[in-house]
């Protein structure tokens, strides 16, 4: 996979020159598209499907700031997935500095919101995620504690 990059927009900063907080939790979303679309599952063809995959959980600790117009490095993996819920890490560099690190979590629901069951529903893209799981995770489905972040 080719990481995403990222690149500050002035708009993004605040009065002190630094990005916005919020901002990256913006550029997680769009890593996140890049990502789906580099495994064969771009949002649309989830949408096409019948699938959404909303955030049940989203978090970003900072690391180092940013400033327009540094480039920002994002690399997205799937950190967790137990077939009805997904977790993403995103690292974020400047260079070789990180500048942050953030999860996302989500479920997958059909058109009316009702949650949908991958193995079952979709085997093609629970296999998939399945096998972007890191080699130490990937004999069985990896545990996502419900209600909780993970960890």
């Amino acid at each position: 996979m080719t990481g995403y990059v990222h690149s500050v927009k002035y708009y993004e900063t605040d009065k002190m020159g630094i990005t916005h907080h919020s901002n990256y939790i913006h550029w997680m979303e769009e890593a996140r598209v890049d990502y789906l679309r580099q495994i064969g599952f771009p949002y649309e063809k989830l949408e096409e499907m019948g699938i959404a995959s909303p955030v049940v959980s989203v978090e970003c600790k900072y690391k180092a700031p940013t400033t327009f117009p540094d480039e920002v490095q994002i690399t997205v993996s799937v950190e967790g997935f137990n077939g009805l819920r997904l977790r993403f890490l995103y690292e974020m560099r400047k260079g070789d500095q990180f500048v942050a690190v953030g999860h996302s979590e989500h479920c997958f629901v059909d058109g009316s919101g009702k949650l949908l069951r991958l193995k079952r529903d979709y085997p093609a893209l629970y296999g998939r995620l399945l096998s972007l799981l890191p080699s130490d995770r990937a004999s069985d489905e990896a545990s996502i504690p419900e209600g909780g972040n993970g960890k």
